[in-house]
């Protein structure tokens, strides 16, 4: 039975209909928070998430919401108030900029420009002691030092600036007593990115996983960003680095 430690309180994990956000969603659900669960289009995935929440006891409620506009953030925030009593945990794991349909300003509206007006919009009600974590990737948090594939740099700029921009509200979540951590993870296998960067450059994802030993799987990295939630002894905006960041670091120092 998993420790029950998060139980009483409201989580929002963005992006969580299929992969990381998905699995991620299952395991805070299972200690005990209360989940919304939040998808842009495919209603069907996001519903079958809740199912697998539910029948395994825990609690959650399914939300369309395109977090790139000011009433889906809102309607983020009030979900989870109005379902779970409050809002303690904010996932912040949507990202893109891949989709070709979107234009090209869509990845820093998505990777940053959402990012903040969702954690901006959830400090009006975050209670201190909540925590929100922003997952991102090494080729993103490392690309000022590193260079990544060429399809995949629109996001990894987008995706750093949103780091970026969210450490500079510390002072704000530091005054409310909300606590910021940043997630970074290899390539994850099975992820949408990392089949649309195998379709734009073929290879990419076998010769990451030649360099990094390893790449994870969104279960896995879903237990790494689990195993940072609800920690007390963490920094405020302390990064975790999560397999394979080796070369990244000896090419950083």
């Amino acid at each position: 039975m998993t420790t029950q430690d998060l139980a009483g309180t409201g989580a929002v994990i963005t992006g969580s209909s299929r992969g990381i956000g998905a699995a991620t969603a299952q395991l805070v659900a299972a200690r005990g928070a209360g989940v919304v669960v939040n998808y842009r289009a495919k209603a069907p995935r996001a519903k079958k998430v809740v199912a697998g929440i539910e029948e395994a006891g825990g609690r959650a409620v399914a939300v369309q919401a395109d977090i790139t506009s000011d009433e889906g953030a809102q309607t983020l925030v009030d979900t989870a108030v109005e379902n779970f009593g409050s809002l303690n945990l904010l996932i912040l794991n949507a990202s893109g900029g891949m989709e070709a349909d979107k234009g090209e300003d869509y990845a820093l509206k998505l990777n940053r420009d959402a990012q903040v007006n969702l954690v901006k919009t959830a400090l009006q009600v975050m209670p201190s002691g909540s925590q929100i974590v922003f997952v991102t990737s090494h080729q993103a948090h490392f690309i000022n030092q590193v260079a990544t594939m060429d399809a995949y740099e629109p996001v990894a700029r987008s995706k750093r600036a949103g780091e970026d921009a969210l450490r500079e509200l510390i002072p704000d979540l530091d005054a409310k007593g909300v606590k910021l951590t940043v997630v970074s993870g290899d390539m994850i296998e099975g992820t949408i990115t990392a089949t649309l960067l195998d379709r734009a450059q073929p290879g990419a994802i076998e010769a990451r996983r030649e360099a990094a030993g390893k790449l994870y799987t969104v279960e896995e990295f879903a237990e790494e960003i689990n195993a940072l939630v609800g920690r007390s002894d963490l920094e405020q905006g302390h990064t975790e680095l999560v397999g394979g960041a080796e070369d990244f670091l000896a090419a950083h120092s």
